[in-house]
């Protein structure tokens, strides 16, 4: 009895993790559109939950900058206009360089080997058209080249700008089209975080930055 009631705390205490992730991805697959409200009511019915994981589910949404709370109103979808994610990407551009710079030294052959396992996982689920996993795998990817930095709190925060970023990622690939040329330069990053060679760095910028400009861009990637 002592054991079973032990399990059950676990799952209640994962339960609005669980929810995030859930109502995360249905922003991110644009099922919640911007400005969109999500009602505390109807997804505690939908999950056949109570409004109160629901409630720390939003607040952690909020945290990850996806939604935004609002007294007697709820939960509002945040909006992504263009100088939002130009800003986004700035910041990407100024924190993931400069972890990158840090990096670089520390490189070790297993780091390259977990690069190659999720870009591998990565360029499959481009293929699969596995939508869902792109943003997240993109993370882990870039994520694996700036590990070995040892800097977990400049991490967090580019997570966080990562998560925010997710949405225009998506439109970005399946409006641009740009998925070999994402493909391409995420292997001669790798290739270039592997040789711990100093251009790496400036690469890394010039990717993101064309990310940020968009498919209209000459020189758009859609995964930075």
């Amino acid at each position: 009895m002592k054991g079973s009631r032990s399990r059950f705390a676990i799952e209640r205490q994962s339960l609005p993790r669980v929810l995030a992730e859930a109502l995360r991805e249905r922003i991110l697959n644009g099922e919640f559109k911007d400005g969109d409200p999500i009602v505390q009511e109807t997804i505690a019915e939908e999950y056949e939950v109570s409004r109160m994981p629901v409630r720390e589910a939003l607040r952690e949404l909020e945290g990850q900058g996806l939604v935004v709370l609002k007294t007697h109103k709820g939960a509002i979808v945040t909006s992504m206009p263009r100088e939002k994610v130009i800003e986004l990407y700035d910041l990407r551009a100024l924190l993931e360089c400069n972890i990158l710079e840090r990096a670089l030294p520390n490189f070790h052959d297993a780091d390259v080997i977990d690069a190659q396992k999720i870009l591998a996982e990565l360029e499959n689920a481009y293929y699969n058209n596995d939508i869902p996993k792109w943003g997240g795998l993109n993370w882990q990817f870039h994520k694996s080249l700036y590990l070995p930095a040892n800097r977990p709190e400049t991490l967090s925060i580019i997570e966080g700008i990562n998560i925010q970023t997710d949405r225009f990622i998506r439109v970005q690939l399946l409006v641009s089209g740009a998925i070999e040329t994402a493909e391409r330069e995420h292997r001669e990053l790798l290739r270039l975080c592997a040789s711990r060679d100093p251009k790496a760095i400036e690469y890394l910028r010039e990717h993101i930055f064309n990310a940020r400009n968009g498919p209209t861009s000459s020189q758009s990637v859609a995964a930075a």
